[in-house]
Order: structure tokens, then sequence, then C-alpha cells
């Protein structure tokens, strides 16, 4: 396992931590404490965040990913914009393992997928493969996504049933999503439920605790102005949660350095899953 880890590096940061360098130097790190807690319960850290204004999320969103659909930008993350795209090798991989084992057909569904983030970032890649790609939002997403992104390829879908009423499934991909809902364990229940092949978790956030807790996360200013609560994960609860998947390998990101919360050492890992025969 340790070569294969070692194998897969250089894979992009969790949300909202490196979006600096966009007004930086490319190898610049800041270091910002962008996380406070623990606190007791996900109520109790959502009465002390201020929130956000969606539709100017939505906008921005919008703005930069048009640039990208457009040929305007290389590569869009949480709506800032890059000038080269920064590849995840082993989000990659995994996908053209799925691909191969499928004959050259693809059908992923992206939870929380914003407008094609994912997607606008690995097409070029998967330019050979059957590819349909479902993104599973909220209604404005979708709305958004259906009347600018969606096309023969990419779709948009509000829930999860509805993606898997249209389209036969080949593998789940939770990239930094699961630490933003309050009730994780409910949207991992009901995936696993639906026995897709593979699940591919990204960009989240764990810790060699045997419980999960809570925090709030501060979201820079040259993002937009928000904080809101997120887990941190206990990485045996959060894996021990896809009852009848095995851990296939398991990549860390490498862009993002450990991060101490209140003494507590967390990870942004990911981990791609097999369904058991």
């Amino acid at each position: 396992m340790a070569a294969i880890a070692q194998f897969f590096k250089k894979l992009i940061p969790p949300i909202l931590l490196d979006v600096i360098r966009l007004i930086l130097p490319k190898k610049n790190v800041i270091q910002i404490p962008l996380w406070i807690g623990p606190y007791s319960s996900w109520e109790d850290a959502s009465d002390l965040c201020t929130g956000y204004n969606q539709s100017e999320i939505l906008e921005s969103c919008k703005r930069s990913l048009l640039k990208v659909k457009n040929g305007e930008a290389a590569y869009e993350r949480d709506s800032v914009l890059f000038d080269e795209i920064q590849y995840s090798w082993p989000v990659l991989a995994s996908l053209l393992r799925v691909s191969v084992e499928n004959e050259g057909k693809l059908r992923v569904l992206d939870f929380g997928g914003s407008l094609g983030s994912s997607y606008f970032q690995n097409k070029e890649f998967l330019q050979a493969v059957d590819l349909t790609w479902c993104i599973v939002e909220q209604e404005h997403f979708v709305a958004c996504g259906k009347e600018f992104f969606e096309n023969s390829t990419l779709k948009f879908f509000e829930t999860i049933e509805d993606c898997l009423a249209a389209h036969e499934i080949d593998i789940v991909i939770l990239s930094s999503v699961l630490q933003y809902i309050s009730e994780p364990y409910e949207i991992i229940n009901e995936i696993v439920s639906k026995g897709v092949p593979y699940i591919l978790i990204d960009r989240t956030a764990v810790t060699e605790m045997d419980k999960d807790f809570i925090a709030i996360q501060q979201v820079p200013e040259e993002i937009y102005n928000a904080s809101y609560p997120c887990f941190f994960f206990s990485k045996k609860k959060l894996l021990s949660s896809f009852h009848g998947y095995s851990e296939i390998t398991w990549f860390d990101s490498e862009f993002t350095d450990p991060y101490f919360i209140n003494q507590t050492k967390a990870k942004w890992l990911g981990y791609l899953l097999k369904k058991n025969e």
C-alpha cells in the first residue's frame, strides 16, 4: 500500500485552502487558521457562522466555469481561475481503471460536483472514453447547469435517485463534499445501498481519532465572505461506514499540509473503494 501511495503524488488540495495561489507565486504556501473548534454539534457551530450568499457563490462559479468552457481560462476550482490545470493523478488513474474494466465506458455520478469543475479538469484525459458525467447538486446549481453547461456528456440532476433512473453508474465521486453535509452518513448509506461498483472519495478531512468532530471553516475573503460548519472525520469510522466495499488504495494531498486543530492532526485524504463480489 505504501508503494501505491508513493506513486500517487500531486493531487488537488482540499477546498478553499490554496486558492490564494491565484495572486501569489505558484510555489508559495500560506498558513492561515481556516478552522476553529471543535464544537459539540452541527447546530452549535452553525449558530456561530455567518452563512453565505448562495446566489453570489453560484454566479461566481458560473462566471469562472464559462471562461473555462469557452477556452478563456485553463482551470477553475472553487470559482477561482488558474492559468494551468492542476491534475489529480490518483483521481484520473481511478477513472481510467474503471473505464478499462468497462471496455472503454465510464459513467460517473459526481455528488456535489458544482457546475462541472472535475469534469472540465479531467475531460482531456478522457477523450478516448465513452463518457457520461452526471452531477447531483442543489436545485439552483442544477438549473444553471442545465442552461449553460449541459451537453451530450455532462448531465445535471437534483437527486441520486433521478440520476440512477436515467443512467447506470460505474463510479460515484465524493470530492470535498461529505464534510460539508450536516448528516453525511445518511448520504453515505444512500450511496452504499445503490451498490455502485466503485466509490471514489477525494479531498476529505480525516483524523486518527475514534470519533468525528465538528469545526467552523472561515472562507478566505479572496473567494467570498462566509463561514460554515464542517466535519473532521474519524478515518476508521468513515471507512467502516462504506460497508460492503473494500479499499483499493488511498492517496494523500501533498499540496495541503496537515492541519492541527485543538491539538488534533488532520489530513486531507482520498480513497478508491470497490464493491465486494
